[in-house]
């Protein structure tokens, strides 16, 4: 299982759609075979770093899903949405995969 967290820079005037992008992603990307963790908007600190994060079985499965996700009609639209508002100024996705459970229980293959 890898996990994306994509990191945004939004405009901090252009919020609200920020939520709406957000709460659209909610919808596509779970039809489109991502397990969604969530998107995160700006509460305390920072006013222009917001987070989407999900899972996805691997690469080869990501790219599948992205494929998906453009023919998605609310995916296609979002996209648009966003080129639209221009309130994305950055996106960076970073890959991470998990090795620890909350309380240390996991073990990741090869280890003791």
């Amino acid at each position: 299982m890898l996990t994306c967290v994509i990191r945004y820079h939004i405009d901090p005037t252009k919020r609200d759609q920020f939520a709406q992008y957000a709460r659209n992603w909610g919808q596509a990307i779970p039809r489109c075979g991502a397990d969604l963790i969530g998107y995160y908007a700006p509460h305390e600190g920072s006013s222009t770093l917001a987070y989407g994060i999900y899972n996805v079985e691997s690469l080869a499965e990501y790219e599948a899903y992205r494929a998906r996700l453009s023919a998605d009609p609310l995916g296609r639209e979002n996209y648009e949405f966003a080129q639209k508002e221009r309130f994305l100024l950055r996106e960076d996705r970073t890959w991470l995969c998990r090795v620890s459970d909350p309380h240390g229980a996991f073990q990741p293959k090869g280890t003791t």
